[in-house]
């Protein structure tokens, strides 16, 4: 049923796999590089004074790995039997989760252009965006917000933002442009970049809007677009145009190619960091370990 050698594996195409599946009457999706594994779980240790979405622990090839039922985190009610249910076991922000389901339907290849973004007024809800697939509606989720929303300290937290603003040096004249679609994690920048002292930051919600104001820079100024930005930070996974496609245009540019990119995303891990090397990128860093973010800019920029 589930083969990784079926997987997509060229970055910067502007396509991605889903995993399609179900939980109650809806269906849902998640990018399939994030999947290591869909199995049946046949141990749960249960876990004292936990998450009511945390059934326990389950012991999968060795290693102690958390378990998330998906029912009471979208409908709110606890499913009674996890252990018979389909789990996809997911990698990333370097750490691995296992996510209990109600049914695999399939997976789909997908334009990220096809997918579209949340309304506004729905915008802070767990869904990244929707997709239409066979007249109906697919709801691409962020697991790192189901995580984080479970446990705030697996993800980004205080202390490393503030770990990662200690240097003191003027970095005021570097302009930044970023593109994360994920109203939290540019909040999260913009607060740590801003404590490390950059001063002009220019925000995007998706990898198209910022391509396009590059592009632009790049049709008025020629080579001297880098007068008017330093460096390109961006996430993968964005509706309409994705961080390793927008890092592949960039690089594959003639004047645009000099510019610094650094992919800042979940989906860096060892398994998947070659992708970001394909297409150009001069960094990558994982999202939890903001606390390193500046001290790579530092180094990229000061080359």
């Amino acid at each position: 049923m589930y083969n990784k050698d079926d997987i997509l594996l060229e970055s910067g195409t502007g396509e991605v796999e889903v995993l399609v599946f179900s939980v109650g009457d809806e269906e849902y999706a998640i990018n399939v590089v994030k999947v290591k594994e869909i199995l049946n779980i046949d141990n749960i240790a249960k876990i004292p004074d936990t998450h009511m979405s945390v059934p326990g622990v389950s012991l999968i090839r060795g290693e102690v790995i958390t378990v998330i039922d998906m029912n009471y985190v979208l409908e709110k009610r606890l499913n009674e039997d996890v252990k018979n249910s389909m789990t996809l076991v997911c990698e990333f922000n370097k750490m691995k989760v296992a996510f209990a389901i109600d049914e695999v339907k399939g997976i789909s290849r997908i334009g990220w252009k096809d997918i579209k973004k949340p309304s506004t007024i729905t915008s802070n809800s767990l869904v990244i965006g929707n997709i239409e697939l066979n007249e109906r509606i697919v709801m691409l989720l962020d697991f790192e917000k189901i995580v984080m929303d479970i446990s705030p300290e697996a993800g980004i937290n205080e202390a490393r933002i503030e770990a990662a603003t200690e240097r003191d040096r003027d970095r005021s004249k570097y302009k930044m442009v970023l593109a994360d679609d994920s109203p939290l994690i540019r909040e999260v920048l913009s607060s740590t970049l801003i404590k490390a002292g950059f001063t002009n930051l220019k925000f995007f919600n998706d990898g198209m809007e910022a391509y396009e104001y590059l592009f632009n820079l790049k049709q008025e100024h020629g080579k001297d677009f880098n007068k008017y930005v330093d460096m390109l930070i961006t996430d993968i996974e964005m509706p309409q145009l994705d961080g390793h496609t927008l890092t592949r245009r960039v690089k594959e540019d003639s004047v645009l190619k000099d510019l610094p990119v650094i992919i800042f995303s979940s989906l860096i891990t060892n398994d998947l960091k070659h992708k970001g090397d394909s297409v150009g990128a001069d960094g990558q860093m994982s999202k939890p370990e903001v606390q390193y973010l500046v001290n790579l800019i530092d180094e990229i920029l000061e080359k």
